[in-house]
């Protein structure tokens, strides 16, 4: 989704180690959307190093603090389309210019 990636690309900062280093790469940050569209429990699942990952994981956790709602996933089975907790994984790209 647009708006995701817009959020997510106009406050990620890209560490000043990494860009010293030449790191590029994909961090992948994992995280639940509740049955509330809340989000929680952010992870850094894949970190190319220098402090991308952690970057990558400040960033998106400020939905949670900034109270981004999301639409909720829904069950297919047995629950006729009830709201459901998802995990999702985000990766975010880290590349130099």
């Amino acid at each position: 989704d647009l708006k995701l990636l817009d959020f997510v690309y106009c406050r990620l900062v890209y560490p000043q180690e990494a860009k010293d280093a030449r790191i590029e790469g994909m961090a992948v940050i994992s995280f639940i959307v509740d049955k509330d569209g809340t989000t929680s429990d952010f992870k850094i699942l894949r970190d190319p190093g220098c402090g991308t990952g952690q970057a990558a994981l400040e960033t998106v956790s400020q939905m949670e603090v900034e109270g981004v709602v999301w639409e909720p996933g829904r069950s297919f089975y047995g629950a006729e389309g009830k709201p459901v907790r998802v995990q999702f994984n985000l990766p975010v790209r880290f590349k130099l210019e």
